[in-house]
């Protein structure tokens, strides 16, 4: 049998009125058209719903104890198929999932999950590793928003530009590198630490190192920024990594920043998550919020974020 959903909203107008006239008034319909869809909703529900008696007309036990569930199933679709309604934060309700790179998530993780909690205390966050390797989760809907150095491959991704950042070297004090500024050759003959999530021992940097005629050595890598800090804090390996975003976790250890000795690119910072968020007043708002607290660890962000396509 084919449901007919506009039964729902006559059922709750009769159980509400408790007579066809009250709710073919109520729905601004005539009486006798009224009058068939409460005999389809009874052929639908096997039940009478309403009977006579007298005068009056009364609910069946059946019909009073699916009223109020109607009554919310109506309210329900009408807010589903409503105009949207003014974001409250008080009552809002939802758990985001926001994967970004561990140096993003030390470095301002805290203050996004504090002052998420102090104006929406009903929404959660979760904050997942980066995985080992590239998946499509904001496509598939497992991630809501997601940091990146590279513009998105698909259409359907949406990202915008919050900072640009600038390659240094970290290491312990009294490490050789330290005395003088460092040179590209004692830069390249130092044994050298990488971070990545996928264990390799090359990076960008050797690529920048080529044209220079020099090749560093990768002792190690690890899998996090926290790991990678901590093991140049304690041995004479050279980190290489993003300065704003590595600075405060990089004080924490007293480590020594050094300029690089040749120049690389700035590395772009985006916020990536899928199109079909863009109307979503809940994700605007978190999405807003994450860019105003990435945005506060730069001295000069981009002045107006802008939200484009791959």
């Amino acid at each position: 049998m084919q449901l007919d959903l506009n039964l729902l909203t006559a059922l709750d107008a009769l159980l509400e009125e408790g007579s066809v006239a009250g709710a073919a008034a109520r729905l601004h319909v005539t009486a006798p058209a009224m009058s068939r869809s409460l005999g389809r909703i009874r052929k639908a529900t096997g039940d009478q719903i309403l009977v006579r008696a007298g005068r009056a007309m009364i609910p069946t036990p059946r019909a009073l104890a699916m009223r109020a569930q109607v009554h919310a199933l109506v309210h329900q679709a009408h807010q589903l198929l409503s105009p949207r309604q003014e974001l409250d934060l008080a009552t809002l309700e939802r758990v985001f999932t926001v994967r970004w790179h561990d140096a993003l998530t030390t470095a301002c993780g805290t203050t996004l999950i504090s002052t998420v909690h102090r104006l929406a205390p009903g929404v959660r966050l979760r904050l997942p590793a980066e995985t080992g390797t590239d998946t499509p989760d904001l496509r598939r809907g497992e991630v809501d928003l997601e940091s990146s150095s590279a513009r998105p491959a698909f259409a359907d991704i949406r990202h915008r530009l919050v900072g640009r950042d600038e390659l240094v070297i970290a290491v312990r004090p009294g490490h050789p590198l330290t005395e003088g500024t460092p040179s590209v050759e004692r830069y390249a003959a130092a044994e050298h630490l990488t971070v990545s999530r996928r264990g390799r021992l090359r990076d960008p940097v050797d690529d920048a190192l080529t044209p220079h005629g020099h090749e560093r050595r990768v002792v190690a890598t690890g899998p996090t920024l926290a790991f990678a800090l901590e093991l140049a804090a304690e041995t004479d390996l050279v980190l290489t990594l993003p300065d704003v975003v590595t600075r405060a976790a990089r004080e924490r250890l007293g480590l020594v920043t050094l300029p690089l000795p040749f120049r690389m690119p700035a590395i772009p910072l985006h916020l990536l998550w899928h199109r079909r968020h863009d109307d979503d007043r809940a994700h605007a708002w978190l999405r807003d919020l994450a860019t105003e607290t990435v945005q506060a660890l730069f001295p000069s962000p981009p002045a107006v974020p802008r939200d484009t396509t791959a």
